[in-house]
């Protein structure tokens, strides 16, 4: 659960862009954390910036081990229906000091050329193009 101080400062951005749920909210505050800490863990490094692509890539690893083959589905119920869409959600906790940024940080970080469903999708599929469904042991 989060503490009152994030819900109230979530409620604040709401009231100000209905775009996104506060599931869309919380769910990028927790998956910057994942980044963040798989990121230098792997580094072994101190805490550092993450940039916008290292963040879209966390928030790919961390939907799926979330959500599994349903991970779409879910941040797409919440508004969160391609990079650009995570985009205005950063940005809109940076601008609520829920988030830091760099002064080389930009929205732009974000463009589309991260394809989210794409990305959360693919994991699940058949990694042999010649598969169908026929060929599956179970009636569909």
């Amino acid at each position: 659960m989060k503490d009152q101080a994030f819900l109230l400062t979530i409620q604040k951005i709401l009231d100000k862009d209905s775009r996104f749920s506060p599931e869309a909210y919380t769910f990028i505050n927790d998956a910057v954390v994942y980044t963040v800490s798989k990121i230098n863990a792997e580094k072994d490094r101190k805490e550092r910036h993450i940039s916008g692509l290292e963040l879209l890539e966390g928030i790919k690893d961390f939907a799926v081990s979330q959500f599994g083959p349903m991970a779409y589905e879910v941040l797409s119920s919440w508004g969160l229906n391609d990079s650009m869409s995570i985009g205005y959600v950063v940005f809109n906790m940076v601008d609520h000091q829920l988030l830091g940024k760099s002064d080389n940080d930009s929205i732009a970080d974000f463009d589309n050329s991260f394809n989210l469903k794409e990305q959360l999708t693919k994991p699940f599929l058949p990694s042999d193009p010649d598969i169908t469904y026929s060929d599956l042991p179970i009636d569909l």
